[in-house]
């Protein structure tokens, strides 16, 4: 019994450089994934975001729900449509992502934080205009050789255009965790859905955050021989992407992360949100556990 207390000291004596270097500064956290769906997962991180708040570190939180959204939708009967990865989202569409983002994960998540001893705000992208959106236009293939590739027109999908801190600030004088559902608003007061990563990394960078971190559903990014990375400079990524190495649908949260880096934010994270603390083990441990970027 007495050695398993002392490697718990030893634990919380290896956390203290950490504790140090990071107190008073900012996180900014994608919750996604696996991590949002499990149950004891989602205690860990409520907990964990509390811990975080405890000693100094000021957690925010920006979450997805893409599977919730779907799963409301299939009981309205209509099938979700996706072009280039991104959701198709006409009015009615919007009207259920704001519904199930703000109205049902948002306080949820929040519910939970506080249920655990934290104290957690919700908000929407649109509460104090705190994420400022414009309509997002992608281009499709050419349709000839001398044509310019045709827009495709994919609804109220919104690009972050400007990060209103004043809100957060004033949280955080408060000791209150921000939750925040990506939701933008518009110069006309227009409701945008904007994909959870740009928004998480718009936040950090404004915030001039130390951390960016992102749960998925995987271990991070690995080379070709299926080994993790463990660490890439801002100046490999383009590299890995053309390579191969960086594929599919990691491709846009390392842009993500790229982006975040190059305005201002120390580090971003790629981790594993179905590992047990993942956060705890990235922030408080020497080796970490991912793949981090780095300028």
């Amino acid at each position: 019994m007495i050695r398993e207390e002392i490697a718990k000291a030893k634990v919380l004596v290896e956390s203290l450089p950490y504790i140090r270097e990071f107190r008073e500064k900012t996180v900014v956290i994608k919750y996604g994934g696996h991590a949002m769906v499990d149950e004891a997962l989602k205690r860990n991180f409520a907990l964990d975001v509390i811990l975080m708040k405890y000693i100094g570190i000021n957690p925010v939180i920006v979450h997805g729900g893409g599977p919730q959204i779907n799963r409301f939708l299939e009981k309205m009967q209509v099938t979700p449509s996706y072009v280039q990865g991104m959701r198709v989202t006409d009015g009615e569409t919007m009207d259920v992502v704001e519904m199930v983002l703000v109205g049902k994960v948002n306080k949820e998540i929040v519910g939970l934080i506080n249920h655990c001893g934290g104290k957690a705000v919700g908000l929407s992208g649109r509460d104090g205009d705190l994420v400022q959106a414009r309509k997002l236009t992608i281009q499709g293939k050419s349709t000839g050789e001398d044509q310019p590739p045709e827009l495709i027109d994919i609804g109220r999908v919104g690009e972050v255009t400007r990060i209103n801190p004043e809100i957060l600030t004033a949280l955080d004088r408060q000791d209150f965790i921000p939750v925040i559902a990506p939701v933008g608003v518009g110069e006309d007061g227009q409701a945008f859905n904007i994909n959870a990563d740009l928004v998480a990394g718009a936040i950090a960078a404004e915030l001039n955050a130390v951390k960016l971190m992102l749960l998925t559903d995987v271990e991070g990014v690995k080379n070709s021989n299926g080994e993790l990375i463990s660490t890439i400079y801002r100046d490999q990524i383009d590299d890995l992407i053309a390579a191969g190495v960086i594929k599919g649908g990691m491709i846009p949260k390392v842009n993500c992360c790229k982006s975040a880096l190059d305005g201002g934010v120390a580090k971003a994270h790629i981790i594993d949100g179905r590992q047990e603390h993942a956060i705890l083990l990235e922030i408080f441990t020497r080796k970490g556990i991912g793949t981090e970027l780095v300028a």
